[in-house]
């Protein structure tokens, strides 16, 4: 029987995160290892750098195909990426 004041481990962690001030740093590294999930096998593969700093997504591709079509697909990426992070995690993405 749970009392009152439990809370679930993942709320716990949560709570931590946010205390800790690193909840975001953890939601930027959990978007890098979910890329290949996020745009599929083919692109990740294809993808040489990816990181997020200030809310920008950046990324190297090498295929100046991939680069083009993921381009275009720019807001439905930001919307994937910020639905699997709860909240506005990028809001730009810059090709290098």
């Amino acid at each position: 029987m749970r009392k009152a004041n439990d809370k679930s481990l993942k709320d716990a962690i949560d709570q931590m995160l946010n205390v800790y001030k690193i909840k975001r740093r953890f939601d930027e590294t959990a978007v890098v290892a979910a890329w290949p999930e996020l745009v599929g096998k083919p692109v990740a593969n294809r993808t040489k750098e990816l990181f997020i700093r200030d809310k920008k997504l950046f990324l190297r591709i090498e295929s100046s195909v991939i680069k083009n079509e993921l381009m275009m697909m720019r807001a439905q990426i930001m919307d994937k990426i910020n639905e699997k992070a709860n909240g506005i995690l990028v809001e730009e993405v810059i090709f290098l």
